[in-house]
């Protein structure tokens, strides 16, 4: 069964809590949560402060998502305000190696998420050192896209640069995930899913994500 991680931007932000509430009473393991900049992404979401406060009410696993330039100068921020995994682009981070030890230093799993248009090969240097790569199967910045097709042949190639590399990282998919296409993309090696429409808008979300968890 794949993780589930619940995209907390598609949440109803006049009832984050009660958003949140729900996310702990469900199978989800995770919850995601994206921080946008507007200048890596065209889109301005939430900080640490949000992240704060979630982690108040949250039981699950804090995933926090860095769609930001210049990430490392809020690694520490991000630690004290609750995360327990930072991903990191590899679009944005000259120095990823660098950075992968420093949020590992810290005592927090570290992920490297790759956008539609950057290519597998570009882990390969990096597969060995990560816990997660999140795969972005839309284009970042706004919820609510749709799944990009050629997504399904990319988590194959680095499904198999993971076993080639001797690695470990699990493969999270960020984007158009539905219950509808869930089980190909968990098919295809998927080990962690992160869903926002698909859980937030619809009407008994706790099931919809069993329905995602046991896709």
């Amino acid at each position: 069964m794949a993780i589930i991680a619940p995209s907390l931007l598609a949440a109803n932000f006049l009832k984050l809590q009660e958003a949140v509430e729900m996310v702990n009473s469900s199978e989800a393991e995770w919850l995601h949560l994206d921080v946008m900049d507007g200048q890596f992404v065209p889109n301005i979401s939430f900080g640490p402060m949000v992240i704060e406060f979630v982690k108040k009410v949250t039981t699950k696993v804090c995933d926090v998502h860095l769609m930001i330039e210049e990430p490392s100068r809020y690694f520490e921020q991000f630690k004290k305000t609750g995360a327990d995994h930072i991903n990191i682009h590899i679009e944005t981070c000259p120095r990823l190696h660098q950075d992968i030890q420093q949020i590992k230093a810290m005592g927090l799993k570290a992920g490297v998420a790759i956008n539609p248009h950057s290519p597998a090969w570009l882990l390969s240097d990096i597969i060995r050192d990560v816990d997660i790569v999140l795969v972005m199967s839309v284009n970042p910045g706004f919820g609510g896209q749709r799944f990009i097709p050629h997504t399904i042949d990319k988590i194959k190639e680095i499904k198999q640069l993971i076993v080639e590399k001797d690695a470990h990282a699990l493969i999270n998919i960020d984007g158009g995930v539905t219950l509808e296409n869930a089980a190909e993309i968990v098919a295809a090696g998927a080990d962690a899913l992160v869903a926002g429409s698909t859980v937030f808008g619809a009407k008994d979300p706790v099931a919809a994500i069993h329905k995602l968890k046991n896709a």
